[in-house]
């Protein structure tokens, strides 16, 4: 591979801001993994945010690359899988598994598309020098036509549309907005882009928590639960950000609260679901040496905590600790209070990338 820029390369990141700035280039917020793809004839690799290879996990995108993309060159983009008008992200994650046979078979059942939203290189010209409004432009000529598997981001420079697209676009899995200065160079590891992402609240049950791995005497994480229609402790994701200190005084705090398995609602011993015994106290099955054992508790406190948005029935994300609320019942802790993005269909952001089967 000869390329004016060549792989490992640290992709451009964004910072956090509460509000979506003027004057910019917007763009969907895709979540997915982001991945810098290299072509060189029939050479591609793709390079993950680490700068790590990809490639061995995303066959089809390989092909595509060949296929659809210009002879030689380097495009910052977002892999991400489409299903049933939606992002599906469980199922991004199912691919990075280190058995060839079973990539095989996902990339046939659950194919992949890359969304192509930087230039860094084209033919033998180095573009990261160039402005992004020029970069941008020669994204939109260079892969005009590109499809089935990789597409251009969407983009506007109006306001008024990256403030709808906030608001729709999450109803198809979309994460917010990114906003890239008309101007900005391309700057690899540097936080030189805008993102705007969703932050709501929730009130939650604390069920249990994690030992730091310092050591027995402090906190790692909180492991935070919803009571659904039935009346049962749906597991919903964790909080973990707190000073050392503190990690050491809710282990004193949490001690009276402290329950065997036989009297907890998460008591995965007694269940022959692999998957719930995976989640409440087998091993994680992407890291095969990572304890996801827990200490039970009672279910009798509640904390609100910050998140952005959901993955099905669990936050995407690690949540925020916001505060103790000793006034709110646990039992009042339910999916109700949960904000409902507007559902929107994902084809409607990008034509074609609806996801509703495997491709032929």
């Amino acid at each position: 591979m000869d390329l004016p820029v060549m792989p490992p390369v640290a992709p451009m990141l964004s910072k956090s801001v509460a509000e979506i700035p003027a004057g910019a280039s917007y763009e969907p917020k895709w979540d997915g993994f982001r991945t810098i793809l290299f072509r060189d004839g029939d050479e591609v690799e793709l390079g993950s945010r680490n700068e790590r290879p990809m490639t061995r996990y995303f066959p089809e995108l390989v092909e595509a690359a060949r296929a659809e993309l210009p002879p030689r060159c380097v495009v910052d983009g977002e892999i991400v899988i489409a299903a049933d008008q939606a992002l599906d992200f469980e199922a991004l994650q199912l691919r990075l598994h280190p058995a060839a046979s079973r990539v095989r078979m996902l990339a046939a059942q659950t194919p992949a598309s890359f969304i192509a939203f930087d230039l860094l290189a084209l033919g033998d010209t180095d573009l990261t020098g160039l402005p992004f409004s020029q970069r941008r432009a020669a994204l939109v000529e260079a892969l005009a036509g590109v499809g089935p598997v990789i597409h251009v981001t969407p983009a506007t420079r109006d306001l008024a549309t990256a403030r709808r697209w906030f608001d729709e676009f999450e109803g198809a899995g979309l994460d917010g907005v990114i906003a890239k200065p008309l101007d900005g160079r391309y700057e690899p590891d540097k936080r030189t882009m805008f993102k705007i992402k969703h932050q709501r609240t929730a009130d939650c049950v604390v069920a249990g928590y994690r030992l730091h791995k310092s050591g027995a005497d402090a906190v790692g994480s909180l492991l935070l639960g919803l009571y659904d229609d039935d009346g049962s402790l749906a597991s919903v994701g964790v909080i973990g950000a707190f000073p050392m200190a503190r990690r050491r005084e809710l282990f004193v705090e949490l001690a009276p609260l402290v329950t065997s398995f036989d009297e907890h609602p998460w008591n995965w011993a007694a269940h022959v679901d692999p998957e719930v015994v995976r989640r409440y106290g087998g091993g994680s099955r992407w890291n095969a040496g990572k304890d996801l054992s827990f200490v039970p508790l009672r279910p009798e406190r509640v904390v609100e905590v910050r998140y952005d948005h959901m993955e099905g029935r669990r936050f995407r994300h690690t949540a925020q600790f916001n505060r103790w609320r000793p006034d709110r019942d646990p039992s009042s802790c339910t999916y109700e209070q949960l904000e409902q993005p507007v559902t929107f269909r994902l084809d409607n952001v990008v034509p074609g990338l609806g996801g509703s089967g495997p491709r032929s």
